[in-house]
């Protein structure tokens, strides 16, 4: 039987990698296939997914069929949709053929010994067949870290965004201050109520002077028109 071909590797390589940040940095779309199936996800090996981003030997891709972002490392991937074909075996040569000995002629009968000795039965040892234990498969990276980022702005408007490892942060999503003072306080970090509300404190100074200011500006208004009917 000729010897079995070794199974080739064609995950990613780091000039693969290289290869990919490079299309993502100038903008153009970076492609990768599945080197095994997801049932989970429906998804058989060979399927391709766009390059989102990059982190060392971290690759975040959206595969197709997928409205989702993954994280996979790049042992999981390769850079075509087939697999690399192992080299074909090397056909061993045929033994030659030694040609038999010439026979002499003339040869001088073998003289019988004078003892002949039994030969030994040796008991053959079984051999031991280690098990074969099979590879542990990878165990896919914990999803990243989440940042909850709370934006105040300058007519004490409220908005957050939230982050998601190495995903791009969420549409800013608009909140009331009143949501955001209750959500501070049920945190208990003073460090971040006593800034929130500060910003609401200020706001609320804010809103009651111009209030002042309008109720002043309607004041004098009726002042103006009762003089002006007193007039007529």
């Amino acid at each position: 039987m000729p010897p079995r071909g070794r199974a080739v590797n064609d995950s990613l390589t780091p000039e693969n990698l290289t290869t990919l940040a490079a299309a993502l940095a100038e903008g153009r779309r970076a492609t990768v296939y599945l080197r095994e199936p997801n049932p989970s996800l429906g998804l058989p090996d060979g399927t391709s997914a766009k390059v989102v981003s990059i982190d060392g030997n971290t690759v975040t891709i959206s595969p197709k069929g997928v409205n989702d972002e993954l994280p996979y490392e790049a042992e999981e991937l390769r850079i075509t949709r087939n697999a690399a074909t192992p080299p074909a075996p090397a056909k061993r040569a045929p033994a030659k053929k030694t040609p038999p000995a010439a026979s002499v002629r003339n040869a001088e009968p073998l003289q019988p010994k004078a003892e002949q000795v039994q030969p030994k039965a040796v008991a053959e040892q079984p051999k031991t067949v280690a098990p074969q234990s099979s590879a542990p498969r990878r165990v896919k990276k914990a999803p990243g870290g989440v940042s909850v980022t709370i934006h105040a702005g300058a007519d004490n408007d409220w908005s957050v965004t939230v982050t998601q490892g190495a995903k791009r942060p969420t549409k800013a999503q608009p909140v009331s201050p009143e949501s955001v003072s209750r959500a501070v306080r049920e945190l208990g970090d003073p460090t971040a109520r006593d800034a929130v509300e500060a910003v609401i404190s200020h706001a609320r100074e804010e809103a009651a002077r111009r209030v002042a200011e309008l109720s002043r500006q309607l004041e004098e208004a009726r002042t103006t028109l009762a003089a002006l009917e007193q007039d007529v």
